[in-house]
């Protein structure tokens, strides 16, 4: 009975060549489409799992109230870490102290590497289940001992065994490689941690952090702190046993605060990244979701295009459907044959399918910033896949199923069926309606969100980035000689200026609260971005001064000044008439008086769709460990490097020289956005050629089955125009319905996306007029071709047969 199915199946196929291939294409394209989503979406799942401990691994956060809000991040005070091994060692089986991973010079034997990696403390490695190819991570006990990932090795040691090596990091730490770890995936949080070294080593070569540790120092949340919990440990739990341990540890101003300890549990880092008044609030789940959504959008339209080309060809199947039922073939008989034939073409289109994913993923994972394969030997993608395939045939299938086998027989044998009835089109009518709708929808917020990203990109961020270059300096030769430095490079011709800052000009690294000035609320208390800074740094990076002046070398009471941003003199009220009356203003920092200098333009240095952080600017004595340098636009970019390098090369000979354009850092800040809006710009253009398939299709079956009917209207005199009016108007209503639909959806979905962005763009009149004016014109495209071709058929040809 089955080979039954599939033979007269296989013959209807064979017999309609255009109708197979637009059933075949449209539906491969649809699940190639929803394969790649699919695919994205595992792997956005699957992120993190490679650490065997992925369950019971969570980031100890801090939480305050600052401003009235309650502001949640991964810096916590240092003395936690003593805290939490000691009192509450039966809730964690590890606690690891680590830094931040940062940039760092690995040299050896003359030659010098910079890599990212990180400072952690005992049992990092266990936590972190790494794959240990070469000696051992016990190794790290000792503190001056370093892990090197496995292309880490490779670059540095070639095809010699590393282990027992010595290494210099940052020109001044001597340490031993001790093992050799496999590289970690692209989907982990740690996959770009090149090197693991001690924490001790760290606490005892950094001033601060050593300083931080031996005094006990609850109100310095510069530290991050990893757990593992027992197994038997839930995470809420012992959250809340640990909530109040900095509340009881520390008094006066810091209760103000009103600071609480809580757990981030590494199976939410990923997808729930975003905190707001202390709830954790998503992320990228939301993308998730709207990938998700597109994807299942995606699949319905090429199962609509089945289903309308299934009920359209009806007429042709009527007499067969009437044969076989007054032969005796019951309607569940019939409802098989025609999944079978369903699944038969689902069957080409997922093969079909299948090889597009392929031929696509590495454009994909570019676009993505993925490293995604198709996991050929793994038993639970390959039954996903089948139950993919079956689920799309039942769903393609299901409706012309039941309709074409739900036929009277006496009437469709006696002629009198007819599949151009109310009855047979509303049906169709309302799924060309539905597809282009979602297609409309798709289209309008691929433009929003696009427009959105320009609204950024536009927004003034109150220096120039354009030559501006930053280096990242770990030792002290050019600190300590850097107005030697500042001299030879001027003289060269290659720079115009250059500094010193704490903090890169697009990120803030530093943030502080203790901040008094004339007229302060007593109940305020507020965090501002502090940034140290040499002097030059405003001349180097294009400060733009609305009142008073920059720091001068000459002033040695600059020593004690501030230049402050707009929001921060508007957030303390010193320029309530004129910003120029914050000049002159003292403000004190944890006792010690400042006097405000200069007001500059708000500086953009964080995320372009927030509002711009009251910052402070300051000399600070130790200049900073970022080097920014503003090369001269006379000369040659490729040449100004060269000689920037010589000069850092004259100062430190055994340094690696990296850098960092501004403009390209910025860019970088819009990379999540950017890759959202061009898969949905992709995902939108194949849901409208989609659409436009199966309207091609449906336009080809009507010119196909109008054909006598045309040719007696050209016979009676009517125009080719007149004929492409009558064969195209049916359409363009349709989709006109569509766009009317589309509207009010997509705006209401856009602007409730929007609302997240405190820095948004405003939803347009024109992107919906565009929008549908677009795809009409698509739509015409699409059914003038088989409307005019019909129209100018010879009507002697159209009229000579039955």
């Amino acid at each position: 009975m089955f080979r039954n199915y599939f033979k007269i199946a296989w013959r209807n196929l064979a017999g309609n060549k255009t109708y197979s291939a637009v059933n075949i294409g449209g539906l491969a394209v649809g699940m190639t489409v929803a394969m790649l989503i699919g695919l994205w979406i595992y792997d956005e799942f699957s992120y993190n799992k490679y650490h065997q401990n992925y369950e019971r691994i969570a980031r100890v956060m801090q939480q305050q109230t600052l401003d009235g809000e309650i502001n949640t991040g991964g810096n916590v005070p240092a003395p936690l870490f003593k805290e939490l091994k000691t009192n509450f060692g039966a809730d964690f089986e590890r606690v690891v102290f680590t830094s931040w991973v940062q940039r760092h010079a690995l040299a050896y034997d003359g030659t010098s590497f910079t890599k990212p990696g990180n400072f952690m403390s005992a049992g990092a490695a266990e936590m972190l289940s790494l794959k240990i190819i070469e000696g051992s991570a016990a190794g790290l006990s000792d503190p001056a001992t370093i892990l090197l990932s496995e292309s880490t090795a490779k670059a540095i040691f070639k095809h010699s065994n590393p282990v027992d090596k010595m290494l210099k990091i940052d020109q001044n730490l001597d340490v031993k490689v001790v093992g050799v770890y496999e590289d970690i995936p692209y989907s982990s949080e740690f996959h770009d941690l090149a090197f693991i070294a001690p924490f001790d080593l760290f606490a005892s070569s950094t001033e601060w952090v050593k300083e931080a540790l031996q005094n006990n120092e609850w109100e310095n949340s510069s530290f991050q702190i990893l757990v593992q919990l027992s197994e038997n440990s839930d995470v809420n739990a012992v959250s809340e046993k640990i909530r109040d341990i900095k509340l009881r540890k520390v008094s006066g101003d810091e209760l103000k605060f009103k600071p609480q300890i809580l757990l981030h549990p590494m199976h939410r880092w990923h997808l729930y990244s975003e905190w707001e008044n202390g709830n954790n609030v998503g992320g990228r789940i939301e993308f998730v979701w709207l990938f998700g959504t597109i994807g299942v959008f995606v699949l319905l339209l090429a199962c609509i295009n089945f289903m309308n080309l299934s009920t359209a060809r009806s007429g042709k199947r009527a007499r067969e459907v009437g044969i076989r039922k007054a032969i005796g073939s019951l309607q569940r008989q019939l409802v098989g044959q025609f999944f079978s034939e369903s699944f038969l073409v689902v069957s080409f289109a997922f093969v079909l399918s299948l090889a597009l994913t392929r031929l696509a993923l590495p454009a994909f994972n570019e676009i993505a910033d993925k490293q995604i394969l198709i996991p050929w030997n793994d038993p639970i993608f390959l039954a996903g896949a089948a139950a993919f395939a079956l689920l799309t045939g039942f769903v393609a299938g299901s409706y012309p199923a039941f309709y074409l086998s739900s036929f009277q027989p006496i009437k469709a044998l006696k002629g009198k069926w007819s599949p151009s009835g109310m009855r047979a089109t509303l049906p169709r009518k309302i799924l060309v309606v539905v597809q282009f709708t979602v297609s409309v929808m798709l289209m309008i917020g691929t433009v929003v969100v696009y427009r959105q990203i320009l609204h950024a990109k536009n927004r003034p961020i109150g220096y120039t980035r354009q030559g501006l270059v930053t280096m990242l300096v770990n030792n002290k030769d050019i600190h300590g000689h850097f107005d030697a430095v500042l001299d030879d490079l001027v003289k060269t011709g290659s720079v115009t200026s250059i500094a010193e800052s704490a903090s890169p000009p697009t990120e803030v690294f530093s943030a502080n609260v203790g901040f008094d000035w004339k007229g302060k609320d007593p109940g305020l208390h507020s965090e501002f971005a502090t940034i140290g800074i040499s002097h030059g740094f405003g001349k180097t990076v294009g400060w733009s001064f609305i009142a008073g002046r920059d720091f001068t070398r000459t002033l040695s009471s600059d020593s004690a000044g501030f230049v402050v941003n707009e929001a921060a003199v508007k957030f303390m009220g010193l320029g309530k008439r004129d910003l120029n009356d914050a000049i002159g203003e003292t403000v004190t920092w944890d006792g010690r008086r400042f006097r405000i200098i200069g007001v500059i333009r708000d500086m953009l240095m964080e995320s372009p769709y927030d509002p711009v952080k009251k910052s402070i600017f300051f000399i600070h004595p130790k200049g900073g460990r970022f080097v920014t340098a503003r090369l001269n636009p006379g000369a040659n970019a490729s040449s100004a490097l060269k000689n920037i390098e010589a000069t850092f090369k004259k100062y430190s000979p055994d340094s690696p020289f990296s850098f960092q354009f501004a403009d390209q850092e910025y860019a970088l800040k819009f990379a999540a956005e950017e890759r959202i809006s061009k898969l949905a710009a992709i995902f939108t253009g194949l849901a409208i050629f989609i659409s436009c398939l199966g309207l091609f299709g449906m336009a080809s079956f009507i010119a196909e089955q109008r054909t006598k009917e045309i040719g007696i209207r050209k016979v009676l005199g009517a125009s080719v125009t007149s004929l492409w009016q009558l064969l195209s108007g049916d359409f363009i209503i349709l989709v006109a319905v569509s766009c009317l639909l589309a509207t009010p959806i997509a705006w209401y979905a856009m602007d409730r996306w929007l609302e997240k962005y405190a820095y948004h763009t405003q939803i347009s009149w024109w992107i919906f007029m565009i929008a549908s004016l677009g795809t009409l014109a698509i739509t015409l495209i699409t059914v003038s071709y088989q409307a005019v071709r019909t129209a100018l058929l010879d009507p002697v040809k159209s009229l000579r047969t039955e």
